[in-house]
């Protein structure tokens, strides 16, 4: 029998029940799932595909792997990427947890995962008996393990902390790598999300200045979920490693992991569609600017978070006893030991709320540092 951890996300039990017994009702900043309706011209596309009697295509269709190479040119920098090295997943947490067991990974082989990261990389070596690490460089690690790293995973813009890695860092990771024989995967679902400094883009695994232009053993990932509020489709993809992509799809072929097709033709019409991207963006921006005086009038200094939809906040305590004090507040948020040890001591702060959620958190937080 499979054993794995508890779902971290039920430990949190206590904290929601505390904090619905608030008069004003539960602030939930703590998942982060859109809360913001799926674009008109996503549902018309859904609706019309609705009529798919037959079997979907593991690979994706012709027209959709183009409109996801169209908008790597587009939106991430990386013209000319071949529509036969994409392939539609479903959702972007199904192919971390999966990755490592579909490139044959197994016992003694290393999976390095960032220090402050998204639990699901370290499941998905569990899932395919190999060890994970966590290190935010290859040089970090002891030479008995660099010899057995077998995938490295970068996540920029980072889930919790908001890290931006820059091209020459992610450029380093992709070197290292390449002298080990490992893959590179780098989690970018959020790049569309950048603020400050990194408001016109953030950098890409596949871009030339990383890549070098030559896309082996790179993966990039990314997830339509944040961008277009279609968590409820699991709209993902992969590009790029064309020695790895025909075994990839093969084995999920196999495997029977395959989008749907009406929500492959939602992927490809919304992809097209960057009017819809920026207004949501607009939204999160609004109620960042919102929260970040209210998180800080409140005893928590914001780190990181330079892109993506978290703010990665501390008060110099025990992680729980942040949680807990803002529970009292009847705002949830997400434990920063949930990410690792290195975690410890913050609170990840989601801005998927609506507007008036956002604004009680706001005044919740204000009125506790006034008092009566």
């Amino acid at each position: 029998m499979l054993t794995l951890p508890d779902y971290p996300w039920e430990s949190l039990r206590p904290y929601r029940e505390q904090a619905a017994r608030h008069p004003g009702g539960t602030v939930d900043l703590s998942i982060g799932t859109p809360v913001d309706p799926t674009p008109a011209v996503i549902q018309d596309a859904l609706r019309a595909a609705a009529d798919a009697p037959g079997y979907p295509t593991t690979h994706g269709t012709v027209a959709l792997r183009q409109s996801i190479a169209d908008w790597f040119a587009r939106r991430r920098g990386v013209p000319g990427l071949d529509p036969a090295n994409v392939m539609p997943t479903v959702g972007s947490k199904e192919l971390v947890a999966w990755l490592p067991l579909l490139l044959g990974l197994g016992e003694g082989d290393v999976v390095v995962r960032p220090v402050v990261a998204y639990p699901t990389y370290d499941i998905g070596a569990q899932l395919a008996g190999a060890t994970s690490v966590a290190a935010d460089s290859l040089r970090d690690l002891e030479d008995d393990v660099r010899s057995r790293v077998k995938l490295v995973w970068v996540n920029s813009p980072g889930n919790p902390t908001g890290i931006v890695r820059s091209a020459d860092s992610l450029a380093e990771v992709v070197s290292d790598a390449r002298s080990l024989g490992a893959v590179v995967a780098s989690d970018e679902c959020y790049s569309e999300l950048g603020w400050g400094d990194w408001e016109a883009g953030v950098p890409g695994l596949l871009e030339e200045a990383v890549s070098g232009g030559d896309h082996t053993d790179l993966l990039a990932v990314y997830s339509m979920s944040k961008q277009s509020n279609v968590a409820g489709y699991r709209a993902a993809f992969v590009a790029g490693a064309p020695n790895l992509l025909p075994s990839l799809i093969n084995n999920r072929k196999h495997a029977g992991m395959i989008v749907p097709y009406p929500v492959q033709e939602a992927m490809r019409v919304g992809l097209a569609d960057d009017a819809h991207v920026q207004a949501q963006k607009d939204l999160y921006r609004g109620r960042r600017e919102r929260l970040i005086p209210a998180l800080e009038a409140f005893g928590l200094r914001i780190e990181h978070s330079q892109a993506g939809l978290y703010l990665w906040c501390t008060a110099g305590e025990d992680t729980w006893t942040t949680v807990g004090r803002l529970a009292e507040l009847g705002i949830v948020v997400g434990p920063g030991s949930f990410y690792g040890d290195a975690g410890e001591g913050y609170v990840r702060v989601a801005l998927t709320a609506a507007d008036e959620r956002i604004d009680a958190a706001k005044a919740r937080l204000v009125a506790a540092v006034k008092g009566p």
